[in-house]
């Protein structure tokens, strides 16, 4: 399972109902389609090989025994395949019909499912045709073949290995039942359920299956795989669509519409991913009390990945669910930092205004919790503290944002403060090194510092997630404040709620507001050239589209950085060349292992998201942990 990845099928083939024969060499053709484009596992609909809507034809033993001729058609053309395939038939045992899937892989017959929960309710009438099958029918093993085939609720695994991906089964309506084959399939292990169905299209019903099964994959974190019946059952007075779809972990990662044409659904499924979400919480501990039964082959590796990833897993692509999110995340930083200033009965809020997106962001938070706390907007106390790298364009920004919120404005130019202190120290001023850099973010977070004091507030830190992964702060100085309202938000994400606030602001403000989003992100510790910002912050350490996508990936699911690199391929391509992504990658990984010591004493700040690094909750890391195996590969 190269990379965890593992490619899913769906197919509802063309069906002429009681004619197995027929129905088995349509579903051979599908078969032999889907493991030439390396599909791993393929489901087909309910009662696939006789047709859902046989009525009471299913009572005959024609029918049951051509089923079973079928089946045997299946087995033998799947000989050459790699592709295990889950068919639905009726299955005669002791003188009971079951509805069953049949699982074949390789010219082998691997076990046998039968259906737990027979609807009989309404236009469902399975009961008058088949047997609900419990676990005091007592049945493990029914003769196919002259051979013993595991009959029951089990587990299959591709591979004997203990991190194999794994797959159950259930059927149809069993999926809305409080009591679902699925949920003790996946405390047993499975990371896969396939639904084998055939319910009949009726108005709303398609988005309330899909609703159901993005909740089902969500708290079972499996994948769930959906094929129904398509047009050739449509008799009498049902009509069915062949809806297929696909989630993963709540998402849904592919969809063949209802009455779309009878083509092959395929997604890769990350099971590496899912085995890691079920580690990470021990709430969904697997108590493994079913068979699992062994495919003795594992997953093919693919290259080419069936899915697609968000450039900003931040942030929500649809508008409106962006919005509301945005929103949200304001009112969560705005409520932390306002019990904080009640807590410690603060007079003020003092922060650095340097006109760039974090401290933008980090203002309209105070102002928000000013608002909430019941204080007067003009106790935030925003002080601009010029130096040699700032621009008349952020200057200029920093004055008149503060003025239309309705902070109080200081100005302390700290040019003479540094240059004493070159002195103190001995430095060249002409040496523009990294003491010449820091010695400036220090001394504005002594004046934050001290001016806090003197107006009982508390200093309000502007750096943001982002930055504390690279490490891209100067230790005890923009790195240490009081609380940092930004300390969850990544840089993609400070742009964005910069945004919103802008959209929903009155003009003067927005065209603020709109200047800042256009200026490069810069800490401007540099001399301009031409009164223009010479010190671009992505041009040193890379991208932040880049960095976010490979923190959200690293710290979330924990994938490796080979994993990483091939998802950031095919996410950015076009954008940056492969050894581009893999130059800022290494940055990337340096970076976070060496600068841990910086957020091993970062100040408090609310969480927002499910990606932080907080020493006290969410990130514990030795600050001297060595980086040397996670570069390796490449």
């Amino acid at each position: 399972m190269k990379n965890g990845f593992l490619r899913v099928g769906a197919a509802s083939p063309d069906v002429k109902v009681a004619n197995c024969k027929y129905n088995a060499e349509k579903i051979i053709t599908a078969l032999k389609d889907a493991d030439e484009k390396e599909c791993d596992l393929l489901v087909f609909p309910e009662l696939s090989i006789t047709g859902y809507t046989c009525g009471d034809l299913f009572l005959q033993e024609k029918l049951l025994k051509d089923s079973v001729d079928a089946l045997n058609m299946i087995i033998e053309g799947s000989a050459e395949c790699s592709c295990a395939a889950v068919v639905g038939l009726p299955f005669s045992v002791s003188g009971s019909i079951y509805n069953v899937a049949a699982v074949v892989a390789g010219g082998e017959l691997y076990g046998i499912v039968p259906k737990q929960q027979i609807p009989n309710y309404a236009d469902l009438y399975e009961m008058r045709y088949f047997r609900p099958y419990t676990n005091t029918d007592k049945i493990e093993y029914v003769t196919v073949n002259s051979e013993n085939i595991p009959f029951g609720n089990m587990v299959f695994s591709f591979g004997y290995e203990t991190n194999s991906a794994s797959f159950g089964i259930e059927f149809a309506e069993e999926l809305l039942s409080r009591n679902a084959p699925s949920e003790n399939l996946t405390l047993s292990g499975a990371h896969i359920i396939c639904n084998l169905s055939a319910a009949a299209e009726i108005v709303g019903k398609t988005e309330y299956r899909k609703t159901v099964a993005s909740a089902h994959s969500g708290k079972n974190v499996c994948a769930y795989v959906y094929c129904e019946s398509g047009k050739g059952e449509s008799t009498s007075d049902a009509v069915y669509s062949g809806h297929k779809f696909i989630y993963e972990n709540s998402e849904l990662i592919a969809e063949s519409k209802p009455f779309a044409q009878d083509e092959i659904l395929l997604a890769d499924i990350d099971v590496e991913l899912l085995m890691m979400q079920r580690r990470a919480v021990n709430t969904l501990s697997e108590k493994r009390d079913l068979m699992t039964v062994y495919l003795p082959f594992e997953s093919k590796t693919h290259t080419d990945i069936l899915r697609n990833y968000s450039k900003t897993p931040f942030i929500p692509e649809n508008e409106k669910e962006r919005a509301f999110r945005m929103a949200s995340i304001l009112d969560i930083q705005a409520h932390g930092l306002t019990q904080r200033l009640v807590h410690v009965k603060a007079k003020t809020a003092v922060l650095g205004l340097s006109g760039g997106l974090d401290s933008t962001l980090a203002l309209i938070v105070t102002a928000k919790a000013f608002d909430i706390a019941g204080i007067k907007r003009n106790d935030i106390h925003c002080i601009t503290m010029p130096c040699f790298g700032t621009t008349d364009r952020t200057y200029n920004n920093a004055c008149e944002l503060a003025k239309k919120i309705g902070a109080t404005l200081i100005e302390i130019n700290i040019k003479e403060s540094v240059m004493r202190h070159f002195d103190d120290i001995g430095h060249d001023k002409d040496v523009h090194d990294v003491t010449y850099e820091n010695s400036q973010a220090r001394e504005r977070t002594q004046i934050l510092m001290d001016y806090a004091n003197k107006t009982n507030g508390i200093v309000i830190g502007t750096g943001d997630l982002s930055e504390l992964a690279l490490g891209w702060a100067t230790y005890n100085g923009d790195h240490m404040s009081m609380y940092g309202v930004n300390a969850s938000i990544p840089k993609t994400l400070v742009r964005h709620l910069v945004e919103y606030f802008a959209e929903v602001s009155e003009e003067s403000l927005k065209n603020i507001l709109k200047d800042v989003l256009d200026t490069p992100v810069s800490p401007e510790l540099l001399p301009p050239e031409n009164g223009k910002i010479t010190q671009k912050t992505e041009d040193l350490v890379g991208p932040y589209e880049l960095h976010d996508f490979f923190l959200y990936y690293f710290k979330r699911y924990g994938f490796s950085p080979e994993k990483i690199l091939l998802i950031a391929n095919k996410t950015f391509g076009g954008i940056y060349d492969e050894e581009t992504i893999r130059k800022w990658l290494r940055t990337f990984i340096r970076r976070f292992f060496t600068q841990q010591f910086k957020r091993s004493c970062m100040p408090d700040g609310p969480k927002v998201g499910t990606v932080a690094l907080s020493p006290r909750g969410d990130w514990r890391m030795p600050s001297d942990a060595d980086f040397a195996s996670w570069i390796e590969k490449i």
